[in-house]
Formats: C-alpha cells, structure tokens, sequence
C-alpha cells in the first residue's frame, strides 16, 4: 500500500460513543455502498468492542437484515463526520490496520524505487550503477523493473557489484539465476573466477588462492 499524503497518519480521531481513539485503517478494496471508492486511502474506524454502536448493533443488524453483523464507527481523513459501516465479524478491520512507521518506511522505499527506474535509461551513460543496484537488491521492486536492471550489469562489467549481490537473499530464484548468468559474464571478462573456500575473486588461472591459501 502506497499513501501519498502521509499526513492522514497523524491525525487522531476520537469515537463520539466510547471516547476510544480510532484506528487509521486501509480502505477495503470494494466500497459496500455504491463501488464508486472511498475517495481515500486509509479509514478512522473505532475497533471498541465494549462500543455501544458495535454492542447495540448486532440485533439491529439480524432484526432490520436478517443476518449477523453489526457497526463501526467509522470517519474520513480530514473529516469530522461520523458514519457507521457494517461489518460481518468483530475481527473485520483488525488486519488492516496501518503502523504508521512501517507506512512512512514503504512509502519511502516506493519513491526510491521509482526514481531508480526513472534513472535507467541515463545510468549507464553516467556511470551511475546506484540505481540498478538498488532495484536488483529491492525484494518488493517490480519484476520487470528488476530483469532490466540485471540485463544493464553487463554493460557496467563492474567487479563491486558482485558482493552485494552475493550477500543478498532473493526470495525468487529465477531473479538470482539471471544475476548468476551476468556475474559469469563479468567475472570472465575480466579473467578471474570466484574461490570455491572463501568466495573471494582471484585469477581465472590461479590453482591456490591468495586469500585463503586453498588448492583449487
């Protein structure tokens, strides 16, 4: 989830009925009302169960609908207008909710994604290997953002790529086994091979390293 006004987070809503601070919630994907959305991107939503609304509600719900449910409280960002909103179960909402910090975190992490891809196209005149290094290191990055950043690793041939890379776990193989095709590439270019012992780069002749004086 992306949030581009990061101000919502800091704003405290009270609920009218239990005096209890309301949870900043993300929206669910499918307004229940009219599917037009809910022109934000994060709900204030009182997750009291000792709420009056919330304990009054389920016989309304079953009497006026005839099905189980109740109500939350519920405000906008930016608004003092309280509104109630069904909800099938007392745990509705409670995965949902949004930890500021790990929110800011994202959203940062979102932007330095997007200014890496937008810096592809020049980074190699530039000799900029930043951003691809930061896509090919960036679990959540799009994959296909993150396939054209390992394709331009040989046009870099750069040797200081391949710890960073090495020391990273990637949760897909395929994205590891493309970067292993491009480090082959590099490390022959440049006449040297990895140590099988201690995985330092030595010469691609070498039959001990120099590193950790092992027979290869």
């Amino acid at each position: 989830m992306y949030i581009q006004d990061l101000s919502v987070l800091d704003e405290i809503h009270i609920c009218p009925d239990c005096k209890t601070e309301m949870s900043c919630c993300e929206v669910p994907p499918v307004h229940v009302g009219d599917g037009l959305g809910w022109g934000s991107e994060v709900l204030f939503i009182c997750l009291n169960d000792d709420c009056s609304v919330f304990k009054g509600g389920w016989k309304k719900v079953e009497t006026n609908y005839g099905h189980k449910g109740s109500f939350r409280n519920m405000q906008l960002p930016g608004s003092k207008e309280m509104n109630v909103m069904m909800v099938a179960s007392k745990d509705a909402f409670t995965g949902s909710i949004v930890d500021p910090e790990a929110m800011r975190e994202q959203n940062e992490r979102y932007k330095r994604e997007k200014q890496a891809l937008a810096a592809l196209d020049s980074c190699v005149e530039l000799n900029d290997i930043s951003p691809v290094m930061t896509l090919i290191l960036d679990e959540a990055a799009t994959p296909s953002g993150r396939i054209k950043a390992i394709a331009l690793l040989k046009d870099f041939n750069d040797l200081s790529c391949i710890d960073a890379i090495r020391n990273h776990t990637f949760r897909k193989s395929e994205m590891e086994q493309e970067c292993n095709l491009v480090i082959a590439q590099i490390l022959k270019n440049h006449f040297k091979k990895e140590c099988p012992h201690c995985s330092e780069l030595i010469k691609a002749q070498a039959k001990k390293c120099q590193f950790c004086k092992e027979d290869l």
